[in-house]
């Protein structure tokens, strides 16, 4: 019987090539990563890195405020601080009253939905009452950074402000910032040159404020 090598030997031949080329091929290939499975998005970040400060309190001050209004400023010679609570469930909500002097109307809120972190206003009056311009703000519409997020206006805030005659406002985008160990920015601008920033200083935690208005 005449062996298969000796019968079509270049084929044998040919064969074995093409082996030894796809494993010679198959080990120098370089595998894809792993998916992580521990990936944490910028919107848990920035809330985590904030809910780092809960129950502490911090001292601001207004690093640009454009162009300059025509009327006294309620930040001009104030005390601002504020105050991380609302700290309950802080991977989905944050409460951070900002007091400016004894006017302790305000909290920002930020909360965490299904598509990223919605920031809102809450203001209130001394007797707890809610003021007509309350809960407003927006959401955002980018995953952001852990540092860095900004929330454009979102529309049930436009139909407020058309209702209450703000039409300044209907270009809002917020934003907030934090450096951990260094400072947490809170920012207001529009598209007309309009910007307010306030930085508050993470490195020296100072007394707690009262309470805000309303709780």
């Amino acid at each position: 019987m005449i062996s298969l090598a000796r019968r079509w030997p270049g084929r044998i031949r040919a064969g074995l090539c093409l082996v030894a080329l796809v494993a010679g091929l198959a080990g120098c290939a370089t595998p894809p990563p792993p998916a992580s499975a521990t990936t944490i998005a910028p919107a848990d970040q920035f809330l985590a890195a904030l809910a780092a400060y809960c129950g502490q309190a911090f001292a601001g001050r207004v690093l640009i405020d454009t162009p300059a209004s025509k009327t006294p400023s309620p930040f001009a010679g104030q005390a601002l601080v504020m105050h991380v609570r609302g700290c309950d469930a802080p991977t989905r909500e944050l409460r951070v009253p900002f007091h400016v002097g004894n006017d302790h109307a305000r909290t920002w809120v930020l909360t965490r939905t299904a598509t990223g972190l919605r920031l809102k206003h809450a203001h209130r009056h001394a007797d707890g009452s809610a003021d007509a311009l309350t809960n407003y703000g927006g959401h955002t519409v980018s995953a952001g950074a852990a540092t860095r997020q900004e929330f454009p206006l979102d529309a049930d805030s436009r139909a407020l402000f058309q209702q209450q005659g703000a039409a300044a406002s209907l270009h809002n985008t917020w934003a907030m910032e934090v450096h951990p160990g260094r400072s947490v920015v809170y920012e207001l601008s529009r598209p007309d040159g309009r910007l307010f920033r306030v930085e508050f200083d993470l490195t020296r935690p100072v007394a707690l404020p009262p309470a805000p208005w309303g709780g």
